[in-house]
Order: structure tokens, then C-alpha cells, then sequence
């Protein structure tokens, strides 16, 4: 029988969409909207995730024969925007040495900071040490292409657990996630929270609708070029503010419109029969990840209702169990959304930098669980909730 062996390929689309899903989202697991074939080509046809832009496709698969067993959706990179998860004072560190920090690898969904699996196959796989070839895939490319270092970053925490128990070095953070506690609607969530806070939360939900703005939503066939002209607008206002060039190029969201509409939800503000915000989330099947808001006009709270408030109000209606809301942002906190630890996993190829970082890693790790600690005992619940 021959052996399992693992190459690179520089387009997703050198794979057929159906053997990449039957490993990206297979049967009996949730369905994760940012590692199909559909999402990730998008961003490459779209010319978002290309080497022009920084983002080398060089997807890794694992194959015995002509059968497929493993993906690993992988880019070379030559710096560390659109990850979130900030690498930059390594990168300085390694230079000031001497180094050379960059290409690196990295294993990730671009400009995407979703927790889910990085390494893909069927856990139903007849054999036990699929995820450990593929692991193996990554370091020999690593090798063969000579680059400085690999990062598996917003890993689930149960494949993060075994690749750090496999040496890769494992880092935390944290991000703010609302999960539904069997609600029937937002009025019960609303019940749940502090007297003072349930106040607050009331008073921003009647505020951001002043002006006569009315909410939408908008997702599968009812989603046209329109929609998508008045969301890229938006998506431009706040890109160029805050990142100074936007990552996402206007074909990508006709591109997800047209390939994944079904998992894609636009929340749109509009008065007088103008848009003039929104926010896109995807859609999973227990969770809803909100991804990117903008808008032409400013109006007080309309940013938490469209990014959070609705979201909570979709998620409950459509019986999802949480709401991720991207990176960042303690101001979440106050609106229900409590801290939830995330992960990734790293290799370096120099032994003395590798162990540098380690020493790191331990102390921010407990700086992590210090902070969600402290911020979940200031939560706005009724009661305190379990940590994640």
C-alpha cells in the first residue's frame, strides 16, 4: 500500500471542492463557513489572500494514493497583518539578532479571527495518526521552504491541546463571546442580567433606532449587488480608519454572496430609505461570527445594536449557541458578552529564539487567565458564569 504523502498546492483551486469540504466540515461535526472551499477561494479569486497582498496560498494536503485524508489551509507570509494574533515584537526581536523572521507560515483563515479546526480531516478517519502526519506535513514544510517559523493561530481548544502536548508552543488570549442559555427570546436574556445593566441595555437598543432607522436582515437569495455596494462602503469608512488599507477587495463579497449565501447574514441599518450601516456576520451551525461593521452616518449605540444587540436576536431566533464577536473589545463585556479563552500554536526553527518565546509565553498565559478571571467577576449577569 503506498505510503501517506504530503504536498503544497498555490491555489485552492488545485483541489476539488468536494474532497476539501468532506474533510473541512465533515459529517457529524459543526459546520465552520470560514474553512470551506467556498469562503477560502473567494478570498484567493478575489485577489484578497494572494501573494500580491502578501498572503501566498501554499495549502498543504495529505494523500495516500489518489484518496485525500488531510487539509491544512497554509499561507507563506511575508508579515503579520490581517492575523490578529500580534506577532510584531517577535518579529523585531529576531531581526535585532540577526535573524531573518520573515517568510513565515501560517496557518490560518485570512483576516479571520474565528476559532475552529486548522488541521482538517475526518475524525472518523481509520487512521489514529492522520492529525499527527499532518502536523508532520507542516514542519517538513516548514524545511523545505526554510522559513523561520509556523503559526496555528484561533485553533478549537481540544486540537490545541494536543498539539501543544505534541511540543508546538501554545498561546493564549482571550475575545469576547455570548452564548445562549436556552432563551426563548431577548427578553429572557435581558432577564438574566443585572437590574442595572438590563436598564442600559434597554436604553441603547431605543436609542440606536431614533431617527426613524429601521434594521434588516438580509442573507441567502435575498442578497444582491446592491446590498453589497452600500455594505462595501461601509467596510471601506471603517477599514481605512482603522488598518489604513482595507484587506477585503469588493469582489469578495459578491464572491461569498453568490458561492455561500446561506451562511452569510448582512444586518442593515437604513433611514429614509438609505442605507447607512451594517455589519456581516457568517453563519455556523451552532454559532454566528460577526466579522465587520461600517456605516456612513454616526448614531449613538447604532454600532451595538447592529453588531451585537442583533446579533443575540438572530442567534436566539435561529436556535445558535453562541455569538463570536471578532477580536477585542472590552466594551463588550457590558452588553453580555463574557471573555473566552483562545489559542494558537507555534514553532520556531531556532532553538535559542524558541526558547525566549517560551519564557513568554508562560508569563502572558498567566497574565491571560489573571484577566479573564478579573473581567468575568465583573460581568453584567445576575450571576457569575462558568469559565470556557
Amino acid at each position: 500500500m503506498a505510503e501517506r504523502t504530503a504536498t503544497l498546492i498555490h491555489s485552492i483551486g488545485e483541489i476539488d471542492a468536494a474532497d476539501w469540504d468532506r474533510l473541512a466540515n465533515p459529517e457529524g461535526l459543526p459546520h465552520d463557513p470560514f474553512v470551506s472551499h467556498a469562503f477560502l477561494a473567494s478570498l484567493e479569486d478575489s485577489r484578497s489572500a494572494v501573494p500580491e497582498t502578501g498572503w501566498a496560498p501554499c495549502h498543504m494536503v495529505l494523500s495516500q494514493g489518489d484518496e485525500i485524508h488531510g487539509v491544512v489551509p497554509m499561507y507563506l507570509k511575508n508579515h503579520s497583518q490581517g492575523e490578529y494574533v500580534f506577532d510584531h515584537n517577535w518579529a523585531h526581536a529576531f531581526e535585532r539578532a540577526g535573524g531573518s523572521y520573515y517568510p513565515k507560515l501560517q496557518i490560518s483563515i485570512p483576516f479571520t479571527p474565528a476559532t475552529g479546526r486548522r488541521l482538517l480531516f475526518d475524525p472518523r478517519d481509520a487512521d489514529p495518526d492522520t492529525e499527527r502526519q499532518l502536523l508532520g506535513g507542516i514542519i517538513g514544510a516548514a524545511d523545505q521552504l526554510g522559513v523561520s517559523s509556523a503559526h496555528l493561530t484561533f485553533v478549537d481548544p481540544a486540537q490545541a491541546e494536543r498539539l501543544a502536548a505534541a511540543g508546538l508552543m501554545h498561546r493564549t488570549d482571550q475575545q469576547f463571546h455570548w452564548e445562549n442559555k436556552g432563551y426563548a427570546c431577548f427578553e429572557d436574556f435581558l432577564a438574566s442580567l443585572a437590574s442595572r445593566k438590563r436598564k442600559n441595555l434597554k436604553k441603547e437598543r431605543a436609542t440606536a433606532l431614533e431617527n426613524g432607522i429601521e434594521i434588516e436582515w438580509v442573507t441567502g437569495p435575498d442578497l444582491t449587488e446592491t446590498h453589497w455596494d452600500a455594505f462595501f462602503t461601509f467596510y471601506m469608512d471603517t477599514g481605512s480608519r482603522k488598518w489604513g488599507r482595507p484587506y477585503l477587495t469588493r469582489a469578495f463579497f459578491s464572491l461569498v454572496g453568490e458561492r455561500m449565501a446561506d451562511r452569510v447574514l448582512l444586518v442593515m441599518a437604513k433611514r429614509n430609505g438609505i442605507y447607512i450601516a451594517g455589519a456581516i456576520n457568517f453563519i455556523g451551525d451552532e454559532t454566528l461570527f460577526g466579522r465587520n461593521w461600517g456605516c456612513i452616518e454616526d448614531h449613538r449605540f447604532l454600532h451595538f445594536e447592529c453588531c451585537y444587540y442583533q446579533a443575540i436576536d438572530f442567534a436566539i431566533e435561529h436556535g445558535l449557541k453562541r455569538v463570536e464577536a471578532g477580536a477585542q473589545g472590552a466594551h463588550k463585556l457590558a452588553r453580555g458578552y463574557m471573555p473566552s479563552r483562545t489559542h494558537s500554536l507555534h514553532w520556531v526553527r531556532d532553538a535559542n529564539f524558541r526558547q525566549a518565546i517560551e519564557n513568554y509565553l508562560d508569563e502572558e498565559r498567566r497574565h491571560v487567565d489573571y484577566e479573564i478571571e478579573e473581567m468575568r467577576a465583573h460581568g453584567p449577569f445576575k450571576t457569575s458564569e462558568p469559565d470556557t
